[in-house]
C-alpha cells in the first residue's frame, strides 16, 4: 500500500489539477536533482527520491490517480474492488478518529483488519528480504581508478532443512483450514474488502510444527564471497547499491539489496575537494623569482607545470582534467597545485654576498604599508 500520509501533489510541487505533461516534467526535474548517484552518501536525498518515485507512480497512472484523489491514498485492493460490478463506495467510518487535518489514518484501519504488526511479524507468507550494509575500505588511487574486488558477506538465506518454509519437514503438514491453502484471507468493513496474509498459517497455506533448525523463520545466516565493481571516482562515504545481495525473501518474496559504504584511506600527497585533487608542491626562491617549468605528480603520472616569474607562496595553479572522474559521466575535476616557496639555508660567504647584491639591486620595503593604528 502506498503511504497515505504523503501529499503526492506537494511532493512533486504541482497543483491538484495538473495535467500529465506537467507532472512528468516535475518528476524528471526532481528525480535528476535527488538521484542517489548525484548525491552519494546523502540519505535524505535517497529518501526524497523514493517519495518522488512513489508519487509519480500513482499520479502518472490515470486509474491510480483517480483512487488517490477520491480516498486520499492508493491501494491495489481498492482499485480491484472499485472495478467490480455492484461495488459501493460506502464505508463505515463510525468510531474512527480523524486528526486535525481532517484525514483518517487509513493505514491504521487496514493494519487493524489483519492484527497489524503482529500479523506481519509472524507471517511466513511472501515478504521482501531485508537490505544489509557492509563497509569497504579502499586506497585513494583505487577510489580514483575504480576496482573489481572480492569480498565476503553474511546474509540470511533459505533454511536448507525446511527449504525456507519454516515448518518442520519431519512432521505432518496440513492444509490450513482457515484459508484452504491459499495463504490469504479477506476482511473488511461495509462494502470494502481487503486481502492479507492468513493469520492462522502466517501466509504459508500450511500448518505444522516450526522447523527446529531455523526456529520457524525459514532463514539461516550464510557467508558468501561476491565480486563487486567499484566505479572510478567514488569519494569517502559513498553508498553503493548491489541489487539482490541482501537477505533472501521469505516464501518466494524478492531478495533485499546490499549497500556498500566506501571508506577511502588518506593519500600522502593528494587530497580531494569535490572532484578536484589538491596537492602542495615546493619550489625554490630562484624558481619563484625567475619562473620555471617543473614536473608535478598527478594521478596519471608526471605532468609539466609552468611557474611564471614572481610567483608567490600560496599561489594556486590548475591542471585541467587531472582530477577525479565524475560519477555522472561528465567532465572530470581538475588538479589544483598550491605553491610553497622554500627559503634556502645559506652558510657560505659567497652565497651571502650574492644575496646582499641582489637586495641592493632590488630594493623593496614590504612592510611600508603596515599601519598598526
Amino acid at each position: 500500500m502506498a503511504n497515505n500520509k504523503e501529499d503526492y501533489y506537494a511532493v512533486l510541487g504541482v497543483a491538484r489539477n495538473a495535467e500529465e505533461p506537467e507532472i512528468k516534467k516535475a518528476y524528471r526535474r526532481l528525480a535528476r536533482k535527488n538521484h542517489p548517484d548525484v548525491n552519494p552518501g546523502d540519505k535524505s536525498a535517497e529518501e526524497r527520491f523514493k517519495k518522488i518515485q512513489e508519487a509519480y507512480d500513482v499520479l502518472s497512472d490515470a486509474k491510480k490517480r483517480a483512487v488517490y484523489d477520491q480516498y486520499g491514498f492508493y491501494s491495489d485492493n481498492i482499485r480491484e474492488q472499485a472495478g467490480r460490478p455492484g461495488f459501493s463506495q460506502g464505508f463505515d467510518f463510525s468510531g474512527m478518529d480523524f486528526g486535525a487535518s481532517g484525514q483518517s489514518s487509513f493505514r491504521d484501519i487496514f493494519e487493524g483488519l489483519f492484527n497489524g504488526a503482529d500479523a506481519r511479524s509472524n507471517s511466513r507468507g511472501p515478504a521482501k528480504g531485508e537490505d544489509i550494509q557492509h563497509s569497504l575500505n579502499i586506497s585513494f588511487m583505487e577510489s580514483i581508478r575504480g576496482l573489481s574486488t572480492r569480498m565476503m558477506i553474511t546474509r540470511q538465506c533459505a533454511c536448507t532443512a525446511c527449504e525456507g518454509s519454516g515448518l518442520e519437514p519431519k512432521t505432518a503438514q496440513q492444509t490450513c483450514p482457515k484459508c484452504n491453502g491459499t495463504g490469504q484471507e479477506s476482511k473488511g468493513r461495509g462494502f470494502m474488502q481487503f486481502s492479507g496474509a492468513c493469520r492462522t498459517c502466517g501466509g504459508s497455506g500450511k500448518t505444522g510444527a516450526r522447523c527446529k533448525t531455523c526456529h520457524g523463520s525459514g532463514l539461516l545466516p550464510q557467508q558468501e564471497t561476491i565480486t563487486v565493481r567499484i566505479p572510478p571516482g567514488v569519494a569517502d562515504g559513498f553508498r553503493m547499491r548491489v541489487p539482490g545481495k541482501g537477505d533472501v525473501g521469505r516464501a518466494g518474496g524478492p531478495t533485499g539489496d546490499l549497500y556498500l559504504v566506501i571508506t577511502v584511506r588518506p593519500h600522502d600527497f593528494f587530497r580531494r575537494e569535490g572532484n578536484d585533487i589538491v596537492c602542495t608542491v615546493p619550489i625554490t626562491v630562484m624558481e619563484a623569482a625567475l619562473g620555471a617549468k617543473i614536473e608535478v605528480p598527478s594521478i596519471d603520472g608526471q605532468s609539466l607545470l609552468k611557474i611564471p616569474p614572481g610567483t608567490q607562496g600560496g599561489q594556486k595553479f590548475r591542471l585541467r582534467g587531472k582530477g577525479a572522474p565524475s560519477l555522472k559521466g561528465d567532465v572530470s575535476g581538475n588538479q589544483i597545485v598550491e605553491i610553497r616557496v622554500v627559503t634556502p639555508k645559506v652558510s657560505d660567504e659567497r652565497s651571502k654576498e650574492i644575496l646582499r647584491e641582489l637586495a641592493r639591486l632590488n630594493p623593496e620595503n614590504l612592510r611600508a604599508d603596515i599601519n598598526p593604528a
